[in-house]
């Protein structure tokens, strides 16, 4: 059997999509599994376990410059990638009209059909495409967490049920860059010191209101200094590079990360002890990777997207969580974490 799987982005629900993956494989064995992902994600499509092929779409980079020639080149060869193939199944679970247009543009066998949502589950989008688009719409209970909402539409649709807990399958790759001898300027190299356990404070997202302040970044940074752990301090951006800066100058112990692909960065944040972090696709991808990590919430949005597995929790309040309650929470892991 094959089976196209379209999920373009973001980041974090991409991750979320995973287990569905998962779930199929451990239905059908020998099922060959594609997927249709945004160009800037798919290096880690490629890490799920079991995806045979990635097919890269930029429709975001395409609606820029529609009627560029190079668009209009990408996009024949693009059509050209996904039609190499007939599938049995082409599931939707984006459930947008950008998705149900790839779904349409996807060849299925003579027997072959399209499935996609019904309807809207809570805290999702959901675009009336998706519905005409599918030869077969699903109807979803709408209060429904994000990685089952994909779990439920695959087993839905290819007839089998989803069991136990998810399994993402993101297997991180040997492109993990590693830290230097001295994590602080100023501190001295000695090659023969034991290395302190890093653990990443994720402190970027794409949305203002998810963020937390640059004060409980330091302090916690600090208590983690404390405590035995060094930071590590991702960004994807000048101004997160400029946030790691800042939260690096206030500690002795702690790591700004160089600029680096999503493949690296995954593997590089696989080799951390932990990981702190707001509602953000990586956070997620440190879901995925089964690192001990806290997430943290300004929105009671955690039911939805936050962690539901052992080693990783969620925090949420109103503005925002304080330095207490997650570390608290962090401290939850630590034994753990320093056994490593």
């Amino acid at each position: 059997m094959k089976v196209l799987i379209v999920k373009l982005s973001s980041l974090g629900d991409v991750v979320h999509a995973m287990p569905a993956v998962q779930d199929l494989r451990k239905a059908y064995p020998t099922a060959q599994i594609d997927w249709v992902v945004e160009g800037a994600f798919a290096p880690l499509v490629a890490r799920c376990e079991g995806v045979r092929r990635v097919i890269p779409c930029d429709l975001r980079r395409w609606r820029k410059s529609l009627f560029a020639q190079t668009t209009r080149q990408e996009w024949r060869a693009f059509r050209a990638s996904l039609q190499q193939e007939s599938y049995d199944a082409v599931i939707d679970l984006q459930g947008l009209t950008k998705s149900a247009l790839v779904s349409w543009l996807a060849r299925t066998t003579v027997k072959g059909l399209r499935y996609g949502l019904d309807n809207q589950t809570e805290g999702s989008s959901f675009e009336a495409p998706a519905r005409w688009v599918a030869d077969k719409a699903i109807h979803l209970e709408p209060h429904v967490h994000a990685v089952q909402r994909s779990r439920l539409l695959c087993a839905a649709a290819l007839g089998y049920e989803p069991a136990g807990s998810a399994r993402f399958g993101l297997l991180p790759g040997d492109l993990a860059v590693s830290p230097p001898v001295a994590l602080h300027l100023g501190q001295s190299a000695n090659a023969f010191a034991p290395r302190k356990p890093l653990v990443a404070l994720v402190h970027g997202t794409s949305r203002a209101d998810k963020q937390w302040s640059l004060a409980s970044w330091i302090t916690l940074g600090q208590r983690l200094n404390h405590s035995g752990f060094a930071v590590a301090l991702p960004h994807g951006s000048a101004a997160e590079k400029a946030t790691s800066e800042a939260i690096a100058a206030a500690l002795p112990d702690a790591w700004v990360w160089p600029a680096m692909g999503l493949d690296a960065l995954t593997d590089t944040l696989a080799r951390c002890a932990g990981v702190v972090g707001v509602d953000s696709g990586l956070s997620h991808i440190a879901v995925a990777l089964g690192l001990p990590h806290v997430q943290i919430y300004n929105f009671d949005t955690a039911w939805r997207t936050g962690p539901e597995y052992p080693r990783q929790v969620s925090v949420f309040a109103t503005p925002q969580p304080t330095v207490d309650s997650v570390w608290q929470a962090w401290e939850s892991l630590a034994t753990p974490v320093l056994c490593r």
